[in-house]
C-alpha cells in the first residue's frame, strides 16, 4: 500500500483541488466530478485513489441528501438498486483480480468513456428519444454499479438515466443525491476488504473533507456568477488528459 501522509506539496495541492471539485460536483457542475476523480488517480496509485475518494464522495453526498432529501422519487431508485449492487460486486471481483497497472488503465478508459457519455448527454435535445424500459434500467444500473466501484465515475450514467425519467429539476437532484449516498455507502466494505480504505487513507480524508464542504458551499454561492459551460468544459478537457495518461502511460 503506497498511501503516505508525507506527500509533496504539489500532490497535496492537487488533492485539495480534487476535494473542492467533489463538492462542486454536487452543487450543479457534474463534469467537475470526473475531473476530481482523475486528479486523485494521478496523485495516488490507481486502486488506492478509488478508496481514498470514496469517503469524500460520501461527505458530499450527505450535504446533497440533507439539502434535497424531500424531493427523491424512490420508484426510480428501486428499479436501479439491484442492478447497481450487482455491478458493484462484479467491480469488486475485477479489482481484486487486477494489478495496479491494469486498474489504472481501467480507470483511464472509464474516465474517457464517461466524458464522452457526458458530452453526448449535453448535446441531446428534449426531442431525442432516450430509452426508459426495464432493459434500459438494468443496463444503466449494472453499468453504474461497475463504474462507480472501479473508478467512482458513474455520474454521467446516472444523469442519463434520470433524464430518461423526465424528472423536474428538484426531483432530479434529490433522486440522484439519495442514489449516490446509498451506493457509495454500500461500496465501503468492499473497498475496505480490498485494502483501499484503511487508517492512512482515512487520515488523509480527515484533512480533505473540509475542502469538500468548502467546494459545495462555494458552488452554491458563486456558480450563478460563473460561466458554467466554460468551467465544465475545462474540467472535462483536463479529465481527458488524465484519462489518456492513465490508459497509455
Amino acid at each position: 500500500m503506497a498511501l503516505m501522509l508525507e506527500l509533496e506539496w504539489w500532490k497535496w495541492l492537487l488533492a485539495i483541488v480534487g476535494a473542492c471539485g467533489i463538492g462542486l460536483s454536487k452543487t450543479g457542475v457534474p463534469g467537475v466530478g470526473i475531473f476530481a476523480v482523475a486528479l486523485f488517480a494521478l496523485v495516488y496509485p490507481a486502486a488506492d485513489s478509488v478508496g481514498l475518494v470514496l469517503p469524500l464522495l460520501i461527505a458530499a453526498d450527505v450535504v446533497a441528501v440533507k439539502t434535497y432529501h424531500r424531493h427523491a422519487q424512490w420508484k426510480h431508485l428501486w428499479r436501479l438498486f439491484p442492478w447497481a449492487a450487482a455491478g458493484i460486486v462484479i467491480g469488486y471481483f475485477a479489482m481484486n483480480a487486477l494489478k495496479d497497472t491494469a486498474t489504472a488503465q481501467i480507470i483511464g478508459a472509464t474516465l474517457l468513456l464517461m466524458v464522452a457519455l457526458h458530452l453526448w448527454r449535453k448535446r441531446a435535445t428534449e426531442e431525442e428519444s432516450i430509452p426508459s424500459g426495464a432493459l434500459f434500467s438494468g443496463t444503466m444500473g449494472l453499468s453504474a454499479g461497475f463504474t462507480t466501484m472501479v473508478a467512482n465515475a458513474a455520474g454521467p450514467i446516472m444523469t442519463l438515466y434520470l433524464l430518461a425519467m423526465r424528472l423536474p429539476k428538484l426531483e432530479f437532484i434529490g433522486t440522484g443525491a439519495w442514489y449516490f449516498f446509498i451506493l457509495n455507502s454500500f461500496k465501503v466494505p468492499f473497498q475496505a476488504d480490498l485494502g483501499n480504505i484503511n487508517g492512512r487513507s482515512l487520515a488523509i480524508d480527515g484533512i480533505l473533507v473540509p475542502f469538500v464542504l468548502i467546494g459545495a458551499l462555494w458552488g452554491k454561492k458563486l456558480l450563478p456568477r460563473l460561466n458554467q459551460n466554460v468551467f465544465e468544459s475545462l474540467s472535462l478537457f483536463f479529465a481527458v488528459i488524465a484519462g489518456l495518461k492513465l490508459l497509455f502511460f
